[in-house]
């Protein structure tokens, strides 16, 4: 079996991170819970120029390393592992953030899940030649059975798996999104997700 696991607010809480970023960097207050939107720019109402320095800061190393694990994620992802499912962890992070990010998976007990950079909003240029290194045409020969998600701009990205079974994890910014079809569940934390994926 085959698991997509998107990184950004599955594995960990960037967005809580990223709200207190940007109140300390330009005094916006805008709580988690309130952030209704997935685009952080929009989510701040930040210009162009902020967001610019928003996403520099929060994609430094010491940021990225700093950043608290969703609890539970590292136990249920063991425990696919040591099934025998493969787990890939597709980020749309840019490839710069790649061996900072690893090193944070494996501090948080995820080893043995590969890793890849997804360009999934055009947002640079990634590492030409390197395997970790993914463009969508390269994403999509990859195959899943199931995917946990928590943007719904990521979901056109599965469109192309008829059996893929979404479980997206529950966030303000995806609480009034419409799903495309009943192959999509929301779930709540790790214990729901777990409880989702038939193993058989």
């Amino acid at each position: 079996m085959n698991i997509y696991v998107d990184f950004d607010d599955c594995l960990c809480e960037t967005a809580k991170a990223f709200s207190d970023l940007a109140r300390k960097m330009f005094g916006i207050d805008v709580p988690y819970e309130k952030m209704a939107y997935f685009n952080l720019q929009k989510a701040f109402g930040l210009t162009e120029e902020q967001y610019d320095r928003l996403m520099t800061a929060g994609h430094e190393p010491e940021a990225i390393l700093a950043y608290e694990e969703t609890p539970g994620a590292s136990e249920v992802i063991n425990k696919w592992i040591r099934s025998g499912c493969s787990v890939s962890i597709i980020t749309g992070r840019p490839y710069n953030t790649y061996e900072v990010s690893r090193r944070w998976l494996d501090e948080h007990g995820f080893q043995r899940a590969e890793m890849y950079c997804l360009n999934k909003y055009g947002r640079e240029n990634l590492m030409k030649g390197s395997r970790f290194s993914l463009e969508p045409e390269d994403y999509y020969r990859m195959k899943f059975d199931y995917a946990v998600e928590d943007s719904a701009e990521a979901f056109r990205f599965f469109s192309h798996l008829p059996e893929l079974r979404v479980l997206v994890y529950d966030r303000p910014w995806n609480r009034n999104c419409p799903f495309p079809d009943n192959r999509y569940r929301r779930c709540t934390d790790w214990e729901s997700i777990r409880k989702a994926v038939s193993l058989e």
